[in-house]
């Protein structure tokens, strides 16, 4: 994927990591839930979002532009971000480059109308781990929550209709 090779070309540019160590698992009663930062201008696809995650165990924040998103970024600390492309003051790309540019590594994930060829380099060239087009599925949504959530949050829960 172009995901996968801009991550491997960061990390050539980028300083070894620690040695990682195996932790034991956090006992399931100091979990929390997983804090989800989604920047989206349109009020109904916030809507939209927001109905499809509303059985899932997460914190949902929204901004309406990408300069809210980083301000929030900075105070929510999210987990996860969902960044709409086009917004706007500061659309999605240049809003993920600022988050990069604090040292921040949470999972950025684009939501697009942008479905063109090439407006994947960009997307990805601008600091985004993967993009998912519009208009939105509810599994496709668990899907990513589930991959990104961390160990310290509540395990997204996949039922069959969202695992189908």
């Amino acid at each position: 994927l172009r995901s996968d090779l801009y991550r491997h070309l960061q990390a050539l540019t980028t300083p070894p990591a620690a040695e990682v160590v195996d932790l034991p698992p956090i006992p399931a009663s100091d979990l929390r839930q997983m804090r989800v930062l989604a920047a989206e201008d349109n009020r109904t696809n916030q809507l939209v979002f927001q109905k499809m995650v509303r059985e899932m165990d997460i914190e949902l924040v929204f901004a309406d532009n990408g300069r809210i998103a980083v301000d929030l970024f900075q105070s929510f600390h999210p987990d996860m971000i969902f960044m709409d492309i086009s917004m706007p003051e500061m659309d999605g790309k240049e809003a993920a480059r600022t988050i990069r540019a604090l040292g921040s590594n949470v999972p950025i994930v684009a939501l697009t109308a942008h479905a063109m060829d090439g407006d994947a380099e960009g997307i990805l060239a601008a600091g985004i781990d993967r993009y998912l087009t519009k208009p939105l599925r509810k599994t496709t949504i668990a899907a990513t929550l589930a991959e990104f959530c961390p160990d310290v949050a509540h395990p997204i829960e996949l039922s069959e209709e969202t695992a189908a």
